[in-house]
């Protein structure tokens, strides 16, 4: 067995005394791969000169610490076995990606094409779908119908004073309305140049069109 463990970033480690397994996930969507559980031998043993001591103690009890010793030797050491196992039986699942160096999964979050991780190259055609997808909202948003209560706040009538409130009542106005729905006051009072017949804005002291003096 090599000294050295590769590919050993991206995984938990599911072990106990009685066993090993692990747990390797994908950098990119996080995608769970679990290897099988190996039972651990030594872990076993332990148990059972656990068991002798707390029932008999005595030269059981010595034999449970010399086993502890060589169980913690050992675990280890089969631990060690374990894991190379177990990143040999999921590697060919994973692969690094050469410019980010994230270990990503194979089945969703490689572009074979590009040779790249889909972080670093998408895939184009998901791209597009998504693109397109996108545009077509845009294009419902810009082209959807004005509902009739609003069209009364159309560019048109940008420009005129709009109330909130009715001036009689003071109630909250729902729209731009003519007349208020609560006591029935005309919201919009258009004033006509006496002389000329124009309309007049609001708070005039002369007809803009033929200079005639508003009365008040």
């Amino acid at each position: 067995m090599s000294d050295k463990i590769e590919f050993v970033q991206n995984y938990s480690d599911l072990s106990t005394n009685r066993g090993f397994q692990f747990e390797f996930h994908c950098d990119r969507c996080g995608s769970d791969y679990r290897t099988k559980f190996k039972a651990s031998v030594t872990g076993t043993v332990s148990e059972v000169l656990d068991v002798a001591h707390n029932l008999f103690g005595g030269i059981f009890g010595r034999a449970s610490d010399v086993g502890d010793k060589v169980h913690s030797v050992n675990w280890k050491k089969a631990h060690d076995e374990a894991l190379v196992e177990a990143i040999k039986e999921i590697k060919p699942d994973f692969i690094q990606c050469p410019r980010c160096l994230s270990w990503v999964c194979r089945k969703s979050c490689w572009n074979t094409q590009k040779g790249l991780c889909k972080n670093c190259a998408s895939d184009l055609s998901v791209e597009m779908a998504a693109a397109q997808s996108s545009r077509s909202v845009e294009e419902v948003w810009a082209h959807a119908a004005m509902a009739e209560e609003d069209k009364k706040l159309g560019k048109e009538n940008w420009r005129e004073g709009i109330r909130a409130t009715c001036p009689k009542c003071e109630k909250p106005l729902p729209a731009n309305v003519k007349f208020c729905p609560e006591c029935g006051e005309k919201i919009k009072v258009t004033e006509l140049c006496k002389s000329c017949g124009k309309k007049l804005p609001s708070n005039t002291k002369f007809c803009p069109e033929c200079g005639t003096k508003v009365e008040d």
